[in-house]
């Protein structure tokens, strides 16, 4: 897996999984808010004009318990 370092490829990326209709406002107006918070982000940790690279493939495992929340 690749790591990702502009907040365009992050978004796309995390927000690819739900096959979202890219030509509404609702996913433009979220798209933008996601951008303004990755890059004020990037630039909070880094103190730097460099971007933090973000690599998806050292992200722990999530494991939901259906059984624990009633669901078979």
């Amino acid at each position: 897996m690749s790591k990702f370092e502009r907040p365009r490829q992050i978004i796309e990326y995390c927000l690819k999984p739900l096959a979202l209709d890219e030509s509404t406002e609702a996913y433009k107006e979220t798209f933008r808010r996601l951008e303004h918070v990755v890059k004020t982000f990037q630039l909070a940790a880094g103190r730097t004009n460099a971007p933090v690279a973000v690599d998806f493939s050292e992200m722990r495992t999530l494991t939901i318990n259906e059984t624990a929340h009633g669901h078979d």
